[in-house]
């Protein structure tokens, strides 16, 4: 039996970064950023109001007061998205919206709230200094600068920044494509009503979603039947599509855990028992000329997803870019709510309901009780050298993938 530790380390050392390329920066949304990225253009690209309000001079208003305005005659009108150069002589303001580009000669913007609002002439109550409500051009971001650095996971925030620096493409990761595979005769597909023997196939949907939360994108198969020449040739089918594969089911001891019988014989998948409750069963390896890398996970449903938060995520993390420490990746701080005892000499993970930093148990903890497991908002994780915890004592929590406000 190998520590959690061990299996994972196994699956970083060999896993790879996925070959970067380019892609429109819409389609690169949640992808690593592979090389730095520099600006094309200045942001502003062009001196612009900050404010609705009246282009001026700074030394023709200086002397403004409540009581005594500065009377300006109104010569233009300036709308954001005007091409059209324009100057301002001496004595004189233009009526301007905000992000209009500043008239030559113009070196501050009077908002509209403190003066009469006229049209034709405008009565300005205040004083004005130079700059004054006037963005420059590069004052936020100066062409030919690095905007962001490669590794930078790009979201909302950094997309609109790339395209208003007027950079069109660039280089990241791609997100894994995964292969969700299950396998087992007595899986129907959602929706049908199973028979005596029978139960629906919720690993596969539950894992496509595991995947997708974890920003890689999915393409479900549905349930393979227990036979060793339909399974080879389903998981060589889609190799072609695959940066990696997951299978659920047929792993462990039995004597129909097909997974394990085809995949002894090919690739370089090795199974294991894992010090781990629940999730003991796994296996590992790579498969085709491309190496892709394969994780064979157990078929209860709560043992597939938690090894799939432990082994898989950080995984296909490390595959899109964003490589995380060995282990524990993510946890949070918690206490126990209640007092619970832990087998020894395994690491356990418990499902988990957190209030603030108190967690509580989600309801039975067995290995095929999806109940507790939808209820649950993380694991605990437990040492393998405790066998109790009391109320207060200190928690580490995984929190569970869709869970945590990603």
């Amino acid at each position: 039996m190998i520590s959690v530790e061990q299996h994972l380390d196994r699956i970083l050392r060999t896993v790879r970064v996925i070959r970067p390329f380019e892609q429109g920066v819409l389609d690169a949304q949640g992808c690593v950023l592979a090389e730095d990225v520099t600006a094309r253009g200045s942001l502003p690209g062009f001196t612009n109001s900050a404010m609705d309000g009246y282009a001026v001079r700074a030394l023709d208003v200086a002397g403004a007061t409540e009581d005594d305005p500065v009377v300006l005659p109104v010569v233009n009108d300036i709308a954001a998205g005007n091409t059209n150069a324009l100057s301002l002589a001496q004595g004189q303001t233009m009526r301007i919206m905000t992000g209009a580009p500043m008239p030559r000669g113009a070196d501050a913007v009077v908002p509209v709230e403190v003066t009469d609002g006229g049209v034709v002439r405008v009565a300005v109550r205040v004083p004005s200094v130079v700059g004054q409500h006037v963005r420059e051009v590069g004052e936020d971001v100066e062409q030919g600068t690095t905007i962001l650095r490669r590794g930078t996971l790009l979201g909302p925030g950094q997309i609109a920044l790339v395209a208003a620096a007027g950079v069109a493409r660039v280089k990241v990761v791609p997100r894994p494509r995964v292969v969700v595979l299950s396998t087992g005769d007595e899986l129907v597909d959602v929706g049908s009503t199973p028979g005596f023997g029978q139960i629906v196939d919720s690993n596969s949907l539950m894992l496509t979603a595991a995947v997708t939360s974890v920003g890689a994108t999915p393409y479900r198969v549905g349930g393979v039947p227990d036979d060793a020449r339909t399974l080879l040739d389903t998981l060589e089918g889609q190799l072609v599509r695959a940066d990696a594969i997951i299978t659920t089911g047929g792993v462990s001891m039995g004597a129909f855990d097909t997974v394990k019988e085809v995949l002894s014989r090919v690739g370089t998948v090795q199974f294991d028992k894992v010090a781990m409750r629940p999730g003991m069963p796994q296996g590992f390896g790579v498969l085709g000329d491309e190496q892709v890398p394969v994780f064979t996970l157990p078929g209860n449903p709560v043992s597939a997803l938690v090894s799939f938060h432990v082994f898989v995520a950080p995984a296909l993390r490390a595959m899109a870019g964003r490589p995380e420490p060995a282990f524990p990746p993510g946890y949070v701080p918690a206490v126990a709510a209640e007092a619970f005892s832990s087998i020894p000499g395994k690491m356990e993970f418990l499902r988990v309901v957190l209030d603030d930093d108190r967690a509580r148990l989600a309801g039975g903890q067995g290995s095929h009780m999806l109940g507790a497991l939808a209820a649950a908002d993380a694991l605990a994780v437990i040492p393998p050298e405790v066998t109790r915890v009391e109320v207060g004592d200190a928690l580490e929590c995984l929190p569970l993938l869709g869970r945590e406000g990603q």
